[in-house]
């Protein structure tokens, strides 16, 4: 696929350091109950890690006890979605649709309204606050 933001591998592990690259750009999972986001219920906006694109909104995060941060939904637009059949199961991979970076996946298990649970690693986001 093509990003509006696009860098060469070299340019993205500079800019990520070695733990957002592994997250962002080799599709890593940060370890349950990790990530600095899992618990933060602050007012704001989560942005990509990789290129600052606007996410998600603080109103739609909520505490699914998984161990990583959770939103009911995304920004409208923000997120591309992509059939995952690795480890032996069938997900769906969220990236951000600018850079193309790897967030997390999304499952149809979620409590509230939506029904959706975007589970996300904290490394491949950043927060605003408002």
């Amino acid at each position: 696929m093509n990003y509006q933001v696009e860098r060469s591998e070299q340019e993205w592990k500079e800019q990520l350091g070695e733990e957002r690259y592994r997250i962002l750009r080799r599709k890593g999972t940060e370890p349950p109950f990790s990530g600095k986001y899992n618990m933060h219920f602050e007012e704001g906006v989560y942005r990509c890690g990789g290129c600052g694109e606007p996410l998600f909104d603080s109103s739609s995060k909520f505490n699914s006890s998984c161990g990583w941060p959770s939103f009911d939904e995304s920004l409208p637009g923000k997120i591309d979605y992509v059939r995952d059949t690795s480890f032996g199961m069938l997900r769906t991979e969220i990236l951000c649709s600018t850079c193309g970076g790897h967030l997390g996946h999304v499952f149809d298990d979620g409590p509230t309204d939506t029904g959706q649970r975007y589970c996300v690693n904290s490394l491949s986001i950043d927060f605003e606050e408002s």
